[in-house]
């Protein structure tokens, strides 16, 4: 029989009806600060998925089994950020007004902010985990507001003062880290905490926003602005269960994949299984 050529993630394709997770990508990298190339990282995840087992031996969970719908990746503007993020926020609300749980591939990390946007209009009580290498807390980035360095500050001017949970963080400026200080709660260097932080969370909505860049890039290094000093992929992978399967997750992202600066193919590898696990990881997958 033919049949259309529709490349999902690992064979996302549950019927919409019963879908309760919609994943979609945002490939948009117009504020990228040091080097281009996370436009890209939401096909490639797509495609490379299928070098990798539907089937986690981590969790004896199987993707076949999951509630889970790819809807591919939107038609982003480049030359303009307010219009890619108005598409991005209008994708989170739509899927968020059917009931189901927005999953963005990004893309640059200030994709963010389009779902965000969407899902602090619905959930007045939003909280939001976030594990990066940069705390991504300027005001401003050589003068622009939106950029991927300052993502997380127009995070808070949604949510407000202690909503933000950030682990990993090894990079910023001298005064970001002394305006999040009194703003946000960091965990500098490891994810020391995460535990304590799922447990007070566990009755709130929360977002939680995965820039890849935590890892090392000994294990992570197709990335466009890599900082050593970073966690393995097992400790990842045990805080994104822990994460994933504990707290009341409503929508989430994974972003900074910019594979066509790793040739050898293992950042994208390293970024599908990250997807994977987060999927099986939902109680209701």
């Amino acid at each position: 029989m033919l049949k259309a050529n529709v490349e999902t993630f690992l064979g996302c394709d549950c019927p919409a009806d019963v879908a309760r997770t919609v994943l979609f990508g945002a490939p948009f990298d117009s504020t990228t600060s040091f080097r281009p190339g996370t436009r890209f990282g939401p096909s490639a995840i797509r495609h490379e998925s299928f070098g990798v087992e539907t089937y986690s031996p981590y969790q004896d969970r199987d993707l076949e089994d999951a509630h889970v719908l790819d809807v591919g990746d939107l038609e982003l503007c480049f030359g303009s950020t307010e219009k890619a993020l108005a598409d991005i926020e209008a994708q989170a609300d739509e899927i968020l007004q059917a009931g189901k749980r927005p999953f963005l591939l990004g893309g640059e990390h200030l994709v963010t902010l389009g779902a965000m946007r969407a899902v602090a209009g619905r959930y007045p009580d939003l909280h939001v985990i976030h594990l990066d290498a940069h705390a991504d807390l300027r005001d401003d980035y050589l003068g622009a507001e939106l950029s991927h360095a300052c993502v997380i500050r127009r995070c808070w001017e949604l949510v407000g003062d202690g909503r933000i949970f950030q682990f990993g963080i090894r990079s910023g400026e001298r005064a970001e880290f002394a305006w999040g200080r009194g703003h946000v709660t960091t965990q500098k260097f490891n994810l020391e905490g995460l535990d304590k932080t799922v447990e007070a969370l566990k009755d709130k909505p929360v977002y939680f926003t995965l820039d890849l860049d935590v890892l090392d890039p000994s294990v992570f290094p197709g990335t466009g602005t890599p900082e050593a000093g970073g966690i393995s992929f097992e400790t990842l992978r045990t805080a994104i269960t822990l994460i994933c399967s504990k707290l009341n997750i409503v929508a989430c992202d994974v972003n900074e994949l910019a594979p066509t600066l790793d040739p050898s193919g293992v950042s994208t590898a390293v970024a599908c299984k990250v997807v994977r696990e987060m999927l099986l990881a939902f109680p209701d997958f």
